[in-house]
């Protein structure tokens, strides 16, 4: 863990974390961050926390002291969101100390005294509270419910203009050359930009008309720096990672860059093969493709996939009166993270059943994911020429949908 001054009478914590799944389930090529704070006045508060804090108490103990600062100085905890990995750590502090205050929403104290017991002094806070820590720090209080969970809620620092936002604005990959985003380098960016929307899709897409009225109020508030749970801290970048925010909330409704994404399920390579005629067939327009073959693309860069695009073909073959079992998993996936409105061609071979299209159909209408499909085609062995044309045909008419 490493400790780093980020504005006046500000720390942050950060680890990163590697050879994890993200809630048990999201890959994570590049890690993910951790990140905590302390604000520092005449009162000293830390907001949010690190999942183990590897070596509690001595790391703890290690990181206050080049801070003058010692456990017993502790006056207050922010819990901004109580999912373990932010306030899994209160468990072993508690060991070493009580003697301080919670700040957090009522439902998250509900979730403290459900998680941890009742060994804590809580101080329940709403909109517009404050703090005052002394020296000029002063914390201020903003719910933002069910961005992530029921208790999520934003932490304002008034003189330095600094808002603490635990998942929201937070993103995946590690923080290496420096922990903020404008002094990285342009590739570094970009690959954060990445990461960022990658989280966005496996994290939070379930929540983003809860995640519009977050942004609604950080703008309603004198931001100049933004410090999340996750990812880099955005000083004098503020409106960027805003701004990719709103951008990642259309992509929830059905927005997205100019791209196809195609899911591939192909028992024998019959439908591969249309496929294949197809990739060919788009090389030549002014559009990108992604194409993820299932099983073996992950759950995480399917989500992220067809988040992103405009336009998506499910090309899948019929299995045993049903559509291909992991692309039926991964059209579930993406409904239950509430990826509404895309534009859509379903094509796929069968054998003796052509039901794929059915099962497929069934899916988009139980998670009401609102998918506009242009008309589907389903074709019986291999796919031959004609079939190539209508599916053709049918990517032309998906391409005017996208427009």
């Amino acid at each position: 863990m490493n400790n780093v001054r980020i504005n006046d009478g500000i720390f942050m914590f950060t680890m990163n974390l590697d050879d994890i799944l993200f809630e048990s389930m999201w890959e994570l090529p590049d890690g993910v961050s951790m990140n905590s704070y302390l604000v520092k006045g005449d009162k000293v508060a830390i907001v949010d926390g690190v999942i183990g804090w590897d070596g509690v108490p001595e790391t703890l103990y290690a990181h206050l002291k080049t801070m003058d600062i010692t456990v017993d100085d502790i006056d207050y905890v922010v819990v901004n969101h109580m999912e373990p990995d932010h306030s899994g750590w209160l468990e072993n502090l508690k060991e070493i100390t009580t003697d301080f205050t919670i700040l957090v929403t009522a439902k998250g104290a509900q979730f403290i005294s459900s998680y941890y017991g009742d060994a804590f002094h809580i101080q329940v806070v709403e909109e517009g509270d404050t703090v005052d820590l002394g020296q000029g720090k002063v914390l201020s209080f903003h719910p933002t419910p069910n961005v992530h969970w029921p208790e999520t809620m934003l932490t304002y620092e008034q003189s330095t203009q600094t808002l603490f936002s635990c998942d929201m604005y937070g993103g995946f990959g590690t923080l290496q050359a420096s922990v903020f985003y404008q002094e990285l380098s342009e590739s570094d960016q970009a690959h954060f930009d990445y990461e960022t929307v990658r989280y966005f899709s496996n994290v939070l897409t379930t929540f983003s008309p809860m995640v519009k009225r977050a942004i609604q109020k950080t703008e309603e508030l004198n931001v100049n720096m933004i410090a999340p749970g996750h990812g880099p801290v955005y000083k004098d970048s503020v409106n960027k990672i805003i701004d990719q925010y709103k951008q990642y909330c259309e992509y929830a409704n059905g927005d997205g860059d100019n791209k196809i994404t195609i899911l591939v399920g192909s028992m024998y390579g019959v439908t591969e093969k249309a496929v294949a005629a197809i990739e060919s067939y788009l090389s030549d327009k002014d559009i990108t493709v992604s194409t993820l073959k299932l099983p073996y693309a992950t759950k995480s860069d399917v989500v992220t996939e067809v988040f992103t695009a405009k336009g998506i073909i499910v090309a899948a073959s019929t299995y045993e009166y049903r559509m291909f079992p992991p692309v039926a998993h991964a059209i579930d996936e993406c409904g239950r993270k509430k990826i509404t409105n895309k534009k859509a061609l379903y094509f796929g071979s069968y054998g003796w059943n052509a039901s794929a299209e059915k099962d497929l159909m069934g899916i988009i209408s139980n998670y009401r994911m609102k998918w506009t499909f242009v008309d589907p085609i389903s074709f019986e062995g291999a796919a031959n020429k004609e079939t190539i044309h209508k599916i053709k045909s049918g990517v032309d008419a998906l391409l005017e949908s996208m427009q």
